[in-house]
């Protein structure tokens, strides 16, 4: 859900990141978006392999990757046509606007691609996904043949114990500081590299979202180590506030020049980043279990759409940017605007067409009726 407005706020930064550039703009978006990103994807990979750890143990190898062929990659290989032709479609009418099309000129090349560039678009998190579960299956084969009494096992969730607590951040933060800091690409506003083009995600991306997916996956072996992520979240929000900020302040706030030079500088700003990212994903998996533990009808409709909406939303942003792009208005009304537009599309178009079907089925793995059947009191009950 936070990638709607994420993706939302792009349109409305001071200066031009994206191909969509508002007339009303504010350091202020630059500021939701940076808050967002530092958590959301890395966050995101932690649940994952949580889950990930917990279908295995029910489902066994097989039945495990071929759910994931199917709920994973499945929908990456159905939906990235149709969601490359809407984006397709929103740059096609941006440059109308703009005024960046001739009617009657030629049309330019169209691009080539190939495995180095292939644009996966925001589906590149499915990609990753099915990359880390195809990895997880070939790690743990041999271990599963080495740990038959289950001994290194139980050495495996002591040392998991002794990494839960406020020093995680800094120990996961280390190997992603030091790909940070050798990659000449780097742009520190973005933390760690989003890898939406290629099927080799870089470097920085496999480091930060592995080590994420890998804590996950060890959390689900000891589940009661989330009761003490949860009892150190305010502390460990206060890191992510600290660092975060100070990120932003070595970055030089939205500015896009990468950081080429292994500096000193780089190296600071690397480690306050790493820092970031993962204090911030762990102080949302701690505080959501504090205070969104308990049963909420309203939640567990949103966590099911949620799939939906986040395939479709990055198209209808886009759309909607451009739509209202020369509008008169402040920044932060149309950014409002634009993410309950789209957020209220997305969640009109689940439950008519996705929720009650075989899509639903698909995404989700099962299909709500729509209406549930009626119960029957029993003759006790009714006497």
């Amino acid at each position: 859900m936070l990638g709607v407005l994420l993706h939302a706020s792009l349109a409305f930064f001071p200066q031009q990141t994206w191909i969509v550039h508002d007339e009303s703009r504010s350091i202020g978006a630059a500021w939701i978006f940076y808050g967002i990103h530092l958590f959301r994807m890395t966050a995101f990979f932690l649940i994952a392999g949580l889950f990930a750890h917990m279908m295995l143990a029910r489902k066994g190898w097989w039945g495990f990757a071929r759910d994931r062929v199917s709920r994973i990659a499945g929908p990456l290989a159905a939906f990235w046509t149709p969601v490359m032709a809407g984006i397709i479609t929103a740059l096609v009418w941006n440059a109308y606007v703009q005024g960046w099309v001739t009617p009657g000129a030629p049309t330019p090349p169209t691009p080539t691609y190939d495995w180095t560039n292939f644009p996966l678009t925001h589906l590149w998190f499915l990609w990753v996904l099915v990359v880390f579960y195809a990895a997880t299956l070939i790690l743990r084969a041999p271990f599963a043949v080495l740990d038959r009494d289950g001994h290194w096992g139980r050495v495996l969730d002591r040392l998991t114990g002794m990494l839960i607590g406020p020093w995680t951040p800094a120990v996961l933060a280390a190997p992603l500081a030091l790909t940070l800091w050798l990659d000449p690409t780097w742009v520190a506003f973005f933390a760690i590299p989003t890898p939406d083009e290629g099927l080799v995600p870089n470097a920085a991306a496999l480091t930060g979202f592995g080590l994420a997916f890998g804590l996950g996956f060890l959390l689900d072996r000891r589940r009661d180590l989330l009761d003490r992520i949860a009892a150190w979240s305010p502390l460990l929000l206060a890191i992510a506030v600290g660092t975060g900020v100070a990120g932003w302040y070595l970055a030089g706030g939205p500015r896009l020049e990468p950081m080429v030079e292994p500096t000193f500088d780089k190296a600071v700003a690397a480690w306050t980043t790493a820092l970031a990212v993962y204090s911030s994903a762990l102080a949302a998996m701690g505080l959501c279990l504090r205070f969104l533990s308990g049963r909420s009808a309203i939640r567990r409709y949103l966590a099911d759409a949620s799939y939906w909406v986040y395939i479709v939303h990055l198209p209808l942003v886009m759309l909607a940017q451009v739509w209202v792009q020369d509008w008169a208005g402040p920044w932060w009304l149309k950014l409002g605007g634009i993410t309950l537009g789209v957020l209220a599309v997305s969640l009109a178009t689940y439950e008519l067409a996705v929720r009650h079907t075989f899509v639903g089925t698909w995404l989700n793995g099962r299909r709500i009726p729509w209406r549930r059947p009626r119960t029957e009191p029993s003759p006790a009950a009714a006497e």
